[in-house]
């Protein structure tokens, strides 16, 4: 496990880079309802460069490993409403959360040849 990690650590960090960069676009859109287009617009910026970036990362990892972990984009997004937002995490929620995270953990762990 800990050697998949270690072959795929540069695409692995740039998709961490890319989801939280995706991710504040999209909470940065949706405050964009009462804050205007320049937040709608610096919203887009951050989305683009989190697409950009995940490019980028398909170079330094492997397709099987990498592309999973965009499930964490629903993992970020549930603690920025959180903390943003005031939303609350549920129970359902933080179990879903677990079970995301522990998914993605076993996928990059799992790139064997």
């Amino acid at each position: 496990m800990l050697e998949s990690f270690q072959k795929n650590k540069k695409g692995i960090l740039l998709m961490l880079v890319s989801s939280i960069c995706v991710c504040v676009g999209q909470l940065l859109w949706k405050l964009s309802a009462a804050q205007g287009i320049i937040v709608m617009l610096v919203g887009f910026c951050f989305y683009g460069v989190g697409a950009l970036v995940m490019i980028i990362a398909y170079k330094y990892g492997k397709l099987s490993v990498l592309q999973p972990m965009l499930s964490l984009n629903y993992v970020l997004s549930i603690f920025l409403a959180a903390a943003v937002l005031k939303e609350q995490i549920t129970l359902l929620k933080s179990i879903g959360v677990l079970i995301i995270i522990a998914g993605v953990i076993l996928i990059a762990g799992g790139d064997e040849e």
